[in-house]
């Protein structure tokens, strides 16, 4: 039993950032931060006890709770997270899977740090199906991109992580909750396709396999623009 690299100093951060109220303000209840403080330290319990079952928890909240809300405010046009919406292919369906993931953005390039690894479905999907898109802000408002993704086992999640989160605040906070919910963190590229974005509006992208593109790399196929990130 061991906890997974990087959950102890977000485990840290998120308890910081639930006493900071009651730190800055005395007239601040101490109901909320004892809640979260609880509410951490068992993730943090379970995470160390099995990590099967702190997928399958998160995973429940997230399906039933967290996700729903995010794509809500992103169909409101509102982003206050700074989160992307990742839609890939089901494996099995076929069909259109969105999913919110941490905006990590740097050029024509979206880093995604999965919080599950492997076991996390979009992830599976990408294997099976690299192509995909990300809704991204293009100017004021936000539009659908599209791409070539690349799970990444050799990168190191962390470093690339804190390569992210530079200067941006809201990045930080979802990298913190990343390390906080996650059990195996996982890298995942995104090459945005020159000229074809934005998308075509809130339509899928097609399921007819017969519209794949022939530069398509194999799956698992790191690009060569791309490196693994240094330990920092």
């Amino acid at each position: 039993m061991s906890a997974p690299r990087g959950l102890l100093v977000g485990t840290a951060a998120a308890l910081a950032l639930a006493w900071a109220p009651y730190a800055v303000s005395t007239g601040t209840g101490l109901v909320a931060p004892l809640v979260q403080t609880v509410l951490f330290l068992a993730l943090f319990a379970v995470t160390v006890r099995s990590r099967r079952l702190k997928i399958a928890l998160v995973r429940r909240a997230q399906r039933w709770v967290i996700n729903p809300f995010v794509r809500a405010l992103f169909a409101l046009g509102l982003n206050p997270l700074g989160l992307a919406i990742l839609e890939t292919r089901g494996r099995v369906s076929g069909k259109p899977r969105r999913t919110p993931v941490g905006n990590g953005r740097m050029g024509e390039s979206v880093w995604i740090i999965a919080e599950h690894g492997m076991q996390a479905n979009y992830v599976r999907n990408i294997q099976h199906d690299p192509r995909v898109r990300v809704r991204l802000r293009h100017g004021l408002r936000y539009q659908w991109f599209a791409g070539l993704a690349t799970v990444l086992p050799d990168d190191d999640p962390l470093a690339r992580q804190r390569r992210i989160i530079r200067w941006h605040p809201l990045r930080a906070l979802n990298a913190m909750n990343v390390r906080v919910l996650g059990a195996d963190l996982l890298t995942v590229h995104v090459q945005l396709l020159s000229g074809q974005h934005p998308g075509r509006g809130e339509q899928p992208m097609s399921t007819d396999p017969c519209s794949a593109s022939s530069e398509d790399p194999r799956p698992g196929r790191m690009p060569d623009d791309v490196r693994p990130a240094s330990v920092a």
